[in-house]
């Protein structure tokens, strides 16, 4: 039995005793987080980088959050140090520097979450990363995406709520949780480190004039995985308007 079957199994499994030990207010909040609005959270992070490990944990247990996209994004440049990153791509480094440039701060560093597309934080500062998701949450949304699949077909919905919106580029993302890797060289050398929701896949679906309603189609990805759209401001580096996501 593959790794990922025997995940989705315990996954699963969990839930349903989850599930089962849940009653009155408990359940209620559970519902509640799984019908709130996402708030996106991006951490750049390196396997060559020792201070990362501590904001992976981080992020992996906001994945278990049903009110949460949390996105593992590797960036290359830490790979001179004598550990390549498996994941990493110059994409995720052009990003990270593309939010610098909007915020107008001096350097990048890892590890570093983006709540929301608004606010940079030390990745591994779990007090200040919640307090930012918690202040995402209470401010209104101006667009919702709906995202559906059949198949092999993706359907992706955006259109307004009522609220005056701002122009916005749509990004189509797609995730996976890998096996743990063993890194051999470089500041983390000897340890075995587990990532959730690593992005391997991140496409820009199109621009959005915040007004009317817009459809795009693109095609499904061929591996098992998550999906997402992310719908943000200006030119995809600004506030994020809101996200959705399909999961196996």
């Amino acid at each position: 039995m593959s790794f990922a079957v025997l995940r989705r199994f315990a996954l699963r499994l969990g839930l349903l005793c989850a599930a089962a030990g849940l009653a009155g207010p408990e359940r209620a909040r559970a519902e509640d987080d799984r019908a709130a609005p996402l708030v996106v959270v991006e951490l750049f992070t390196s396997q060559g980088c020792s201070a990362c490990p501590p904001a992976d944990a981080l992020l992996g247990d906001l994945a278990e959050r049903g009110d949460v996209l949390a996105l593992s994004l590797h960036v290359d440049y830490w790979d001179y140090l004598g550990w390549r990153d498996v994941f990493a791509h110059p994409m995720f480094t052009k990003r990270q520097k593309a939010y610098r440039e909007a915020a107008g701060a001096r350097s990048i560093y890892t590890p570093q979450m983006i709540v929301h597309g608004a606010s940079a934080l030390v990745g591994s500062r779990r007090d200040d990363v919640l307090a930012e998701i918690a202040q995402a949450h209470a401010a209104p949304a101006p667009a919702q995406v709906e995202l559906m699949r059949e198949g092999d077909r993706i359907e992706v919905r955006v259109a307004p709520t009522g609220t005056a919106a701002p122009a916005a580029i749509a990004w189509y993302v797609t995730y996976r949780t890998p096996a743990p890797v063993v890194i051999k060289r470089g500041e983390n050398a000897g340890r075995a480190l587990i990532y959730r929701n690593v992005v391997d896949g991140w496409m820009k679906l199109g621009a959005w004039d915040g007004q009317g309603t817009i459809v795009w189609t693109p095609p499904a990805p061929a591996q098992e995985g998550g999906v997402a759209v992310i719908l943000q401001a200006g030119q995809g580096y600004g506030p994020i308007l809101a996200a959705a996501r399909l999961q196996d």
